[in-house]
């Protein structure tokens, strides 16, 4: 008789896992291909490639010389100065505005005016924390100007 009970318990195990389509989300999880697009004259995804590769650069040992060159492509002069002050009075990072690096990041267009694109940058820490930054992008020069808690329409 226990013979019996562990037969049906296995096949109403097996039946159920079947019923589930447990077998088929090992296989449906992997999923599609992901992709990423972007075009170098959309200021939105230029902001998302600089954090992209600030934040690699950054997690990256020996990063440095790349941070550096990022911030010398990606903001304006007059930004880089206003940075390196933020950061010597803050002791952290101006780009990511913190001592460490997020996990993840996501760039969401705010709009802005007819001379600069205003994005929103969510940076995701550990614990699901987040924070968020508003990030200003001339149009013309398509060079960073402005990062902070408000955009520059703000300011």
């Amino acid at each position: 008789m226990n013979t019996t009970k562990a037969t049906r318990r296995t096949t109403l195990a097996v039946g159920l896992a079947l019923a589930l389509g447990l077998g088929i989300t090992a296989q449906a999880s992997a999923g599609a291909p992901r992709s990423v697009s972007g075009k170098p004259s959309d200021n939105i995804t230029r902001i998302a490639d600089f954090y992209g590769a600030y934040i690699d650069a950054v997690n990256d040992e020996g990063g440095g010389d790349l941070q550096d060159a990022l911030r010398a492509h990606y903001l304006t002069p007059a930004f880089q100065k206003e940075l390196n002050a933020w950061e010597d009075k803050e002791h952290a990072d101006g780009v990511l505005r913190a001592q460490n690096v997020p996990l993840a990041w996501k760039v969401t267009d705010n709009n802005g005016t007819a001379d600069h694109t205003e994005a929103v940058v969510t940076l995701t820490w550990s614990a699901g924390q987040t924070s968020t930054l508003v990030v200003d992008m001339t149009r013309g020069s398509h060079q960073i100007s402005h990062i902070g808690a408000k955009g520059l329409a703000v300011k």
